[in-house]
């Protein structure tokens, strides 16, 4: 938002001084802003061999007028969703990605649009640094553009590209020529900052012929004469809104990244093993939610499971094994069938030592009342013990009739039964779209969110098998390993 600028930006006669002039460098990293500052300061005011964490002011007088320098930190570049891809890919075959990885954003540092709080009420100008060494792809193109929206609306009237390195240019190559044969992408920043662009070569700052920065103020007064005088006005309370928020993505990213460094760790020794029972319902999709995980059709969906069946496969660097089991009554444990009962209890002792996670699965489609969570929980303390409550996690299947809605936002619609279940599995909860096996990219966030429960766990990692779990186990159960292979080589135990 914009707003007409005081008394001496407009030439009132009672001013002392001439007009001051505000501006607002932002850029990329190794765009060359620190640089740039100094050489609009005419002086190494900033400490350009290290990178800008902080946004930092400093002043000068160009022709006898007041101008306010403001350099910022580099602005983030939102990951390629290619390299996304490939990053999947490479994780999926156990295999580390060639192409260097991003350092993880550090939480000492803050946004670069905090800089403009540095110059108030608000810049003049505001100067988009690019450097003609670095590619300036579609990428760069959008992190760009987030950076001038989280500042507001309005921007674009204000802004200006601002190029350095030039001296690396060919010998009689033009910036104008360079604008043309980068690319499209750069070609739209120009024309979005109205064709308004300077370069800049910072190791000219002390020569006699040096007039670079005195042509750029001329243009940043033809700017500000084509906006009638105004300036960009800065909202406060919206950056710092923007600021908490952007610090709170930065937390979940770098909790991400490091349980990323952990799977990484393990690659080439012997995989995590990580032990799943499903539990719930008849009919609420416990073998489409099995493939999904697993990552292909191990279960028969779409019938009655009779029979717990054991499955096993390597997701994202771990060994994940899975038992499905035939579902509970939904009003009560006593007309839940005595051999069913018994098959969930077989279910868990097919996980020697124990199941890590009781992965209890809910339909996102179904409305749960009193009577059926009090079920459930009876259920899970009939046949588990009062203390697996520690390791069930409600995992809602059908996820695709979300649409765009939020998870937690159906989780308040769905009123407090539903919030009192999540409350006794200790507020874990993920949600799937079973529709899509091996390609549900969540199914990695899922297996995170184990791992975290069984760190949360401590000693006790899962919930042991109890005797009269192995009862007759042989002859209700069907299972795709031997007998003998049980899971005593897990990391996690």
């Amino acid at each position: 938002m914009a707003a007409v600028s005081s008394a001496s930006d407009t030439g009132d006669p009672r001013a002392r001084h001439p007009p001051e002039r505000r501006l607002l460098l932002l850029g990329g990293p190794r765009s060359g802003k620190t640089s740039t500052a100094n050489t609009i300061l005419g002086d190494e005011v900033f400490d350009g061999g290290t990178e800008t964490t902080h946004s930092n002011v400093g002043h000068t007088e160009i022709y006898g007028r007041r101008v306010t320098v403001v350099d910022t930190p580099p602005w983030a570049i939102p990951a390629d969703p290619a390299d996304d891809a490939e990053a999947d890919n490479n994780d999926n075959a156990g295999a580390e990605s060639d192409s260097p990885r991003r350092p993880p954003p550090s939480l000492d540092s803050e946004g670069p649009c905090m800089g403009a709080i540095l110059c108030p009420p608000g810049p003049h100008a505001i100067l988009l640094v690019v450097s003609v060494t670095q590619p300036f792809t579609e990428t760069e193109r959008r992190a760009a553009e987030e950076q001038l929206s989280a500042l507001g609306g309005g921007t674009w009237r204000y802004s200006m590209v601002l190029f350095t390195g030039i001296d690396k240019l060919p010998k009689g190559f033009f910036i104008e020529e360079h604008i043309a044969n980068t690319g499209e992408a750069l070609q739209w920043l120009v024309e979005r900052c109205g064709s308004r662009y300077h370069a800049f070569d910072n190791t000219r700052k002390e020569t006699e012929e040096n007039t670079q920065v005195p042509e750029l103020m001329e243009k940043v007064e033809e700017m500000i004469t084509d906006n009638q005088g105004w300036y960009f006005e800065v909202n406060e309370l919206i950056l710092l809104e923007e600021e908490q928020a952007r610090r709170a993505l930065e937390e979940e990213r770098m909790r991400m990244e490091e349980h990323a460094r952990q799977r990484e760790q393990m690659i080439g020794g012997p995989p995590r093993e990580l032990r799943l029972l499903l539990l719930g319902w008849k009919g609420v999709g416990k073998s489409s939610v099995g493939n999904c995980i697993l990552g292909r059709r191990y279960f028969e969906s779409g019938q009655e499971t009779e029979l717990c069946l054991r499955r096993q496969a390597l997701v994202s660097g771990r060994r994940v094994t899975i038992v499905d089991t035939p579902g509970w009554d939904w009003f009560s444990v006593r007309r839940t069938p005595k051999r069913i009962r018994q098959e969930s209890q077989r279910g868990a002792a097919l996980l020697r030592p124990g199941p890590h996670t009781l992965l209890l699965v809910l339909p996102v489609v179904s409305s749960l009342t009193a009577r059926k969570r009090r079920t459930l929980v009876a259920h899970i303390e009939t046949l588990f013990g009062d203390s697996a409550c520690l390791h069930t996690m409600v995992l809602f299947s059908c996820g695709d009739w979300l649409g765009r809605t939020p998870i937690e936002e159906h989780i308040l619609r769905g009123g407090r039964e539903l919030q009192r279940l999540l409350e006794y599995c200790g507020n874990y909860y993920h949600v799937l779209d079973s529709k899509t096996p091996g390609k549900d990219r969540s199914v990695s966030v899922l297996l995170d969110k184990i791992e975290e429960m069984i760190r949360e766990n401590g000693d006790k990692a899962f919930l042991p098998i109890q005797t009269e779990w192995l009862s007759e186990e042989s002859s209700y159960s069907s299972d795709n390993t031997e007998p003998e292979d049980d899971c005593r080589g897990c990391q996690l135990q």
